[in-house]
């Protein structure tokens, strides 16, 4: 009997113009959380979609209990017991829980489905998951985004999966629904579940996994206990090299203030927004999920529509009415979601490169291909993205190179205000450095950066001035050499304290 519920030996997957997966070997116990973790563009990706049976490895063998088995597709490892919480929920809005639940596999009886049978189970697998309140019978887009991946792993408890697969399952979750996140993986571990918990946040896995697997251009570097790493030693053993300083601040020339907001207001949504971004600063929004930190944004850059309130720019009063009219006023917008708004996934990274700025790249009404080119590689080159070629449909990059993309696609335009929202979400640790040490260039050379982010050490490390919100006001303004400037005292005002 193999110590193993399933193992991969010596895998191998090649991509045109690329070793995706090189001789990688991972084993996941019964009854484990195992971390997988590693930085973007390592191979984490394709080894989830192997295990799956999304592609099928050139060389090695996968094994499931013991027994070596081949999937060429993903009902053959379902099948196996293996079953795959993304990042990006595979959830139809439209439908109801228990659809969800049996989306492909639905239980018929005489020739009709069962729904009585289906709501049961269904009922049953929320239950054992401890959320016997989520109604079977809803509509999932009704649900919270928390609810909405129970029922994802609810999908894979009703399937008795042995293997569950998590794949960044915290990524779009505010702090209570991780918590009951991991009391969900801790109950399935406990029932023999093995779990692959792939995450970038670190502290996540030394909170909830068992062992480690670290992975690196492809490669296994190392499978070890969590107790026997340190922080250093699992950054070390993903990067290849000692982070020193995992927030490399640097300070630029506070200059005036370049963007200023008064009295924002949209009905339900924001109230009596007032702040002040100057140029050569980081300004830090901070608040808990649903302050109204990403609609100051959005209204901001045009895409929602104020109700009254004034937006300045340089000094001037501007009437900012769609994001058209904010990029005329030199302003960038790093959106949160950069798969739905920030990129063209099915183009490639050349163009995507040269979306926020084409008449910048063109020679009257041509396109200018060299100029195109010679920027592309520059900013592969700056901003280390991962992709075989500029040729690369974007689709096919990791999570952290194409934010990358989206950043390249903003720094190639002339804009003067870059407002980034959770830049660095979702993304690993060296690639989270390398995004800070763009906005760095850009302070350094005047620009204003405005960061909205729900990491407070990232907000206290980078930020010059924070803005704190909750339920759409401005709770505090903080500047960086004053003693407010600490988490407890940001964390009081995200919760509606008043500072003395």
């Amino acid at each position: 009997m193999s110590e193993y519920v399933v193992e991969l030996k010596n895998i191998t997957k090649r991509f045109p113009g690329v070793v995706a997966l090189k001789n990688m070997s991972i084993g996941i116990r019964p009854g484990e959380i195992h971390g997988l973790i590693g930085e973007n563009g390592a191979g984490k990706s394709t080894l989830i979609k192997v295990l799956t049976g999304v592609h099928t490895p050139e060389e090695g063998e996968i094994y499931v209990d013991g027994q070596k088995v081949v999937f060429h597709n993903p009902v053959q490892s379902r099948e196996a017991g293996i079953a795959c919480v993304y990042q990006e929920l595979n959830i139809v809005k439209q439908l109801s829980v228990t659809d969800n639940v049996f989306m492909g596999r639905a239980v018929k009886k005489n020739g009709l489905l069962d729904y009585p049978r289906m709501y049961e189970e269904a009922k049953q697998a929320l239950t054992t998951l401890g959320h016997p309140e989520i109604d079977v019978k809803m509509e999932c887009g009704k649900l919270g985004t928390g609810q909405q991946q129970m029922v994802e792993i609810a999908k894979a408890v009703s399937l008795d999966a042995k293997l569950i697969i998590m794949d960044e399952p915290t990524s779009s979750l505010g702090k209570e629904e991780i918590n009951q996140l991991m009391e969900t993986v801790r109950g399935l571990k406990a029932k023999g579940v093995a779990i692959l918990f792939v995450s970038h946040k670190l502290e996540e896995l030394f909170e909830l996994c068992d062992r480690v697997t670290v992975m690196r251009d492809g490669e296994h570097i190392v499978t070890q206990d969590i107790g026997d790493m340190t922080e250093d030693s699992l950054i070390n053993a993903m990067v290849g090299r000692t982070l020193d300083n995992l927030y490399p601040k640097e300070f630029g020339v506070k200059g005036d203030v370049w963007l200023e907001a008064r009295n924002l207001n949209e009905a339900g949504v924001l109230h009596d927004v007032s702040f002040k971004a100057y140029g050569g600063q980081i300004t830090g929004f901070a608040g808990l999920v649903g302050a109204g930190r990403t609609e100051t944004m959005r209204a901001i850059f045009g895409a929602d529509r104020l109700d009254s309130g004034e937006i300045y720019v340089k000094g001037e009063k501007v009437h900012i009415r769609t994001p058209k009219d904010a990029i005329k006023k030199k302003i960038a917008f790093l959106t949160e979601d950069r798969k739905g708004q920030g990129l063209v996934l099915s183009l490639d990274v050349r163009t995507n490169l040269i979306l926020a700025n084409m008449k910048g790249f063109s020679n009257g009404p041509f396109l200018n291909k060299g100029k195109i080119e010679k920027s592309g590689q520059d900013n592969v080159e700056s901003l280390r993205i991962k992709t075989p070629s500029l040729d690369e449909v974007t689709a096919q990059l990791s999570g952290g190179n194409q934010q990358k993309v989206v950043i390249g696609k903003w720094v190639n335009t002339d804009a003067d205000i870059f407002i980034f929202d959770e830049p660095t979400r979702g993304i690993d640790v060296g690639a989270k450095i390398e995004v800070y040490h763009v906005m760095n260039d850009l302070v350094k050379a005047g620009k204003c950066v405005i960061m909205v982010s729900s990491e407070l050490p990232e907000i206290l490390a980078m930020s010059d001035h924070v803005v704190v919100m909750r339920g759409g006001r401005v709770m505090a303004n903080i500047d960086r050499d004053t003693p407010h400037f600490n988490s407890e005292d940001i964390m009081k005002a995200a919760w509606g304290g008043e500072l003395d």
